[in-house]
């Protein structure tokens, strides 16, 4: 009954900080302060009241619609509310009631967040980088006898991807990507930051490949959420992934 409460607690953080993952989705590409308090409705730009902004249940009260004007609200609200509360739950289950726990928290929703925005406009800001390499940073601190296992893993990918940046101009990959791998590596080391990297390739490969032929049109690949993904299982299976590898030699 205990850890149902704590789950629970877990969730609901998890669904507030999803809305903040919205906020940022939404101001981030646009230029827009993400700490400015006004929110106002995109259709007829009047102000929307607090009560119309608790996660989820605003959105199932007001029936997925604006209260003023009455047009509809992207249902990815919601969506994303959920998924960053499923997320949550699923790390904490996964990987236990502690600190890094919380750090893998934050990466997710840092995660989800350049993922929504990389795919919207083939840009990851940099400041969600900066972020997650904060997270990484206090990450190296927190276990700092295992320090080099973090070091190793802040440029055991980024390098090869900057060698292989530098030699496109940019055309093989993006830089966001390589700082992201540096990022992540920093947080989660060496040894889950190449799996990761791998993951992601094949992940995205596979998934874009599908969404051409159901969608019958070209599509511009952006890595950042396939690289997200691919971090985001890794960190949590990654280690029993590299057990079962060896098991296998």
């Amino acid at each position: 009954m205990e850890k149902l409460v704590v789950f629970g607690l877990v969730f609901i953080i998890g669904v507030i900080i999803g809305s903040i993952v919205n906020i940022c989705v939404d101001r981030i590409p646009a230029k827009m302060s993400i700490f400015k308090r006004e929110f106002i409705c995109k259709e007829c730009k009047e102000n929307i009241r607090f009560f119309d902004m608790i996660p989820i249940i605003s959105y199932l009260l007001l029936k997925g619609r604006c209260r003023k004007c009455r047009s509809k609200i992207s249902v990815w609200y919601p969506i994303v509310e959920l998924a960053n509360g499923f997320c949550y739950v699923l790390i904490f289950f996964v990987n236990g009631l502690n600190f890094v726990s919380v750090l893998f928290c934050l990466l997710t929703s840092a995660l989800i967040t350049l993922s929504l925005i990389d795919f919207k406009t083939y840009e990851i800001p940099f400041g969600i980088n900066v972020f997650i390499f904060i997270l990484g940073i206090i990450r190296l601190i927190y276990d700092y006898h295992n320090w080099s296992n973090y070091m190793i893993g802040l440029v055991a990918i980024f390098i090869p991807l900057m060698l292989l940046y530098y030699a496109s101009n940019g055309a093989a990959i993006g830089g966001g990507d390589v700082k992201l791998m540096a990022s992540c590596g920093l947080l989660i080391g060496w040894k889950l930051i190449i799996v990761s990297f791998f993951m992601g390739c094949i992940l995205g490969s596979i998934i874009h490949v599908i969404r051409i032929k159901v969608s019958n049109e070209d599509h511009m690949l952006a890595m950042g959420p396939y690289l997200s993904l691919g971090v985001f299982i890794t960190m949590l299976y990654g280690n029993r992934l590299i057990e079962w590898y060896l098991s296998l030699m």
